[in-house]
């Protein structure tokens, strides 16, 4: 007989009792993932004011929550990897001793939950019961966490009965303590399978199967158990002859990612009858199947996307996402229809508004009525261009991986490595130019590997060699590319129409992942002949894509000056080969 009714795993109730006994709430909640209980405490979000219901007919089973004003957005300084020794966390990630950190957040946690409901959530990263799952409890005293978890990740008593008697889980312990940013901690223990949040009520920061498990935990996981955890996109692509392939692809934030995810073809591709699919828009967990492929799989159950922006032209799936059963944080709310509202929705924001702080919007005073990290959580069935293999526990076969950054004149708008190899040395050395809206400088080069820099569970420099140590396990490997929408012209604009156009360099993409197309070698890897980039109906002639195909060199030579600055930070654990690797490009291009 399970002691509670629901499980009977030893080490699952021995630490609830701890956290209960540390933390003192006034009740203990276990999440069963039945809807009648979650409609209880969506009601009882509804009344404390944490949930405030949208409109059933135009919206149905839409909530708005507002997080602190102080609390709006993730924190790498507050985000922690603690492991035995410094030196495996690395240069990228903040680091503490882990007995310390946890006398520190004992004490934060000791009574936080007083007068508080605690609430136990089973949650499963990836189909329950497939081999790429991983299982998870987050205790928690937020209501929005408990609603947000359903959305995300897949919950309940199932989960539970995976975990079974004596299966591992990952323990994962938030609280929104008082929200004192000076006390705000997201830590990571990897080596203890332990993720422990306080003084946060923000997504990213709380939903612990996300970027804390998903990610960190996992690339962490990833390294020991002979997979990867990556910060990617799983795109599929199907052409007119009915073939589907899979994309993988890694960009840093504001490059286009979700745009990327949810593709529509354009108008010419779709009358010859391309289709495009979205598996996930933001994790992939990838392994080597039978076949000496790699195989992906989305760990999520749901998408957390920034919503200003998000509008009809841009990303109709995404907004269409949106429709029914979706939270929204920190956007504006129409008081006229129950609601809401964010920057470019449309052109017509609504006069009688509260703002995402809950005042009332003065158009005069210039500010926005959403804020600019402003979310929507939502599930991915209700995105129309959602892949049937969603839920299919094997997960794709990649025919290719695609790094990509925002680059003004650097790297060409395409090209493909020549090896496993060196497209590893490609994503080490993945990078954007921050613009005028992000911060006061525009131009500065951030390097961000793999779009992985704050989501690596531990050495960056260990990661890279995980990722050259893969590369020799498999038979089959997927092509790797970089692409860059992101050139402009003298007066500063884009040259390549982006959006639904990219996928035209998809298609080059996969031709050459299944061979059919050739290309040019050059000195940073293989690119296209422009004419074998099909630009009818495209807004982009002939010269300027033979202007974006090219290696501008001297831009080359500043950016690897750029790339040994960042090379030298990882000291001894640098891989032997992308040290290497650098000089011979440097080489190359100096000729």
């Amino acid at each position: 007989m399970k002691e509670n009714g629901l499980t009977n795993n030893k080490v699952l109730l021995d630490w609830v009792q701890e956290v209960a006994e540390l933390t003192k709430p006034e009740k203990v909640v276990w999440i069963t993932g039945e809807e009648a209980q979650l409609e209880e405490i969506r009601k009882e979000g509804c009344s404390t004011g944490e949930l405030i219901k949208l409109n059933e007919e135009k919206l149905p089973g839409c909530y708005l929550h507002r997080s602190d004003t102080r609390d709006v957005a993730r924190v790498e300084a507050r985000t922690f990897i603690c492991c035995k020794e410094e030196k495996n966390a690395g240069p990228t990630n903040n680091w503490m001793d882990p007995q310390e950190m946890y006398l520190k957040l004992n004490k934060l946690y000791d009574g936080c939950m007083k007068g508080r409901t605690m609430y136990i959530i089973p949650f499963a990263m990836g189909i329950v019961g497939s081999p790429f799952a991983k299982y998870g409890i987050e205790i928690t005293d937020s209501i929005y966490v408990v609603v947000s978890m359903n959305i995300m990740t897949r919950i309940g008593t199932q989960v539970l009965d995976a975990i079974g008697e004596d299966g591992e889980f990952t323990k994962g312990l938030h609280s929104k303590a008082d929200l004192d940013p000076e006390e705000r901690y997201i830590v990571h223990f990897p080596e203890d399978n332990t993720i422990m949040s306080i003084n946060s009520g923000y997504g990213g920061n709380v939903l612990l199967g996300k970027k804390c498990l998903a990610l960190r935990i996992a690339s962490y996981l990833g390294q020991k158990e002979g997979w990867m955890a990556e910060h990617m996109l799983i795109l599929g692509v199907e052409n007119p002859q009915g073939e589907k392939r899979y994309i993988a692809a890694a960009f840093p934030s504001a490059c286009g990612k979700t745009n990327l995810a949810m593709l529509i073809p354009p108008e010419g591709y779709r009358k010859d009858g391309w289709k495009v699919t979205c598996v996930g828009d933001d994790i992939a967990w990838i392994r080597i199947g039978e076949d000496g492929r790699l195989w992906a799989t989305n760990p999520e159950n749901g998408f957390f996307g920034v919503a200003p922006g998000t509008n009809e032209k841009s990303n109709p799936n995404a907004l269409a996402a949106t429709r029914k059963n979706t939270i929204f944080t920190n956007v504006g709310l129409n008081l006229d229809d129950n609601t809401v509202w964010w920057e470019k929705l449309d052109k017509n924001p609504p006069a009688n508004s509260l703002d995402w702080t809950g005042k009332k919007w003065d158009p005069a005073l210039g500010e926005p009525m959403a804020h600019p990290n402003s979310r929507f959580t939502a599930p991915a069935k209700n995105c129309p261009c959602i892949a049937p293999e969603f839920d299919d526990a094997k997960g794709v076969p990649l025919s290719a991986i695609v790094f990509g950054g925002r680059r003004a004149k650097t790297a060409p708008l395409v090209y493909q490595s020549r090896d496993w190899d060196h497209g590893v040395f490609v994503g080490s050395i993945m990078a954007s130019e921050t613009t005028a809206a992000a911060t006061g400088a525009v131009g500065v080069v951030r390097r961000d590997p793999m779009a992985m820099l704050p989501f690596c569970g531990y050495n960056m420099g260990d990661y890279w060699q995980h990722w050259l140590d893969m590369g020799k396990k498999i038979s089959n490997p997927p092509k790797i590319f970089n692409v860059n929408w992101f050139r402009t012209d003298e007066e500063g604009n884009f040259i390549w129409p982006g959006f639904g156009d990219n996928l035209r360099v998809l298609e080059w993409i996969l031709k050459r992942a299944d061979g059919k197309i050739g290309a040019r070698e050059t000195e940073i890897g293989f690119i296209p002949e422009p004419s074998d980039i099909n630009i009818e109906g495209c807004d982009i002639d002939l010269d300027a894509l033979t202007g974006i195909l090219q290696v501008e060199k001297e831009y080359w030579k500043e950016d690897i000056k750029s790339i040994k600055e960042f090379y030298a930070k990882f000291g001894d654990k640098l891989p032997e080969y992308l040290a290497k690797e650098v000089e011979a490009m440097e080489e190359r291009i100096s000729k």
